[in-house]
């Protein structure tokens, strides 16, 4: 079943946002154009923030624009390091191989938003008496095509009360490179040897079994009109599609849903990351979510102008600060203050064609 709104998360909606609040971060206008045009692509995971921030962004300082492909985290890289775009997002942060072939020179990746990838499903018969139980393993299972079929004892096993439909179980995956199956894999390898030593951890997979879907987006689409498929995707896009969602069962032994708190929970017990040192699926304590994630915005260090590098400086700052209550309110999780702190101090290393320090 898809958990009530008021349950799922506690939002804070964007309209609540003070202008003092939301303009603390928005920079000097005499550093730019009037009226100025940012590009970027990217990570799916990030869209439903990105469109809602980039909107209010433009409300408050209508001198800037932000344009946005999602196109996955793979197809970002390739037209950040192509130089195609002023920002690149990705749910995995460049290797140091992708960030030798970026043309722009050396690359500052800065965590953006935090968030959980959902495990969803179309039972074909109406919404569950309760939300479908997995665990990792059973979960590993179904995407090696071990297990073919929802009245799987398995499957039935962890979920005793739910009338589950004697049918095949159709997997969906993304066919597109992606950071949103990069956090997904990790978790599945965190937890499945089978996986783990098999298909593995990556954000494109030799997939053992299933239907391919671009984007995020395209996954939901399948599930909306597929019964018995299952997927995965970030939680905006099944609120957002209406589809229901699975708990799934931490290390803990804890079947637990992926709401704010949950995620929180999981990421609170990594204090730090870094784009060698990202990963926070599968933490330990009983009210981890175990499939959250961070995502990042790739910028280059040595911006090719004054006023494009100050532009978009000053909006990552301010995605990374007051811009989270729209990542809130849009079923993402507020970066812990440690985490802003780090966003801010890469930042801070960004400069201008001559060196000069961008950040304000």
């Amino acid at each position: 079943m898809t958990f009530p709104l008021a349950l799922a998360i506690s939002a804070v909606p964007a309209s609540v946002v003070t202008a003092a609040a939301a303009t603390t971060h928005l920079g000097p206008k005499g550093q730019r154009p009037s009226d100025l045009q940012l590009s970027g692509a990217g990570s799916t995971f990030d869209a439903p923030f990105f469109s809602a921030a980039f909107t209010r962004y433009h409300q408050l300082d209508p001198d800037v624009s932000v344009s946005y492909s999602a196109v996955g985290s793979s197809d970002g890289i390739k037209r950040f390091s192509a130089g195609t775009v002023d920002f690149g997002a990705s749910d995995v942060p460049m290797t140091t191989a992708e960030q030798a072939e970026a043309r722009g020179g050396p690359v500052v990746q800065v965590p953006v938003d935090l968030g959980a990838v959902v495990v969803s499903y179309n039972l074909g018969t109406g919404l569950l008496p309760l939300p479908l139980r997995l665990t990792g393993p059973v979960l590993a299972r179904i995407y090696l095509g071990q297990i073919t079929n929802w009245q799987d004892p398995a499957i039935v096993s962890l979920n005793p009360d739910d009338a589950l439909p004697d049918e095949k179980i159709t997997v969906v995956h993304r066919s597109d490179g992606s950071g949103t199956t990069y956090i997904f894999t990790n978790y599945l390898s965190s937890v499945s040897p089978a996986w783990a030593s098999g298909p593995g951890t990556s954000k494109s997979i030799n997939w053992p079994v299933g239907l391919g879907a671009k984007g995020s987006a395209g996954i939901a689409d399948v599930l909306k009109v597929l019964p018995g498929s299952i997927g995965y995707f970030e939680l905006s896009y099944a609120e957002s599609h209406l589809l229901p969602y699975a708990v799934i069962e931490n290390g803990s032994g804890v079947f637990v849903p992926p709401f704010a708190a949950n995620v929180a929970a999981d990421a609170s017990v990594k204090e730090s990351v870094s784009p060698s040192n990202f990963s926070i699926v599968n933490e330990p304590g009983p009210a981890s979510y175990p499939i959250s994630g961070y995502s990042w915005v790739l910028l280059y260090q040595r911006q090719p102008s004054v006023a494009t590098g100050t532009a978009v400086v000053t909006l990552v700052d301010w995605l990374t600060h007051a811009g989270q209550s729209v990542a809130s309110a849009n079923y993402y999780v507020p970066l812990p203050p440690r985490i802003e702190a780090i966003a801010q101090s890469s930042l801070a290393t960004l400069v201008g064609p001559t060196g000069a320090r961008l950040f304000q």
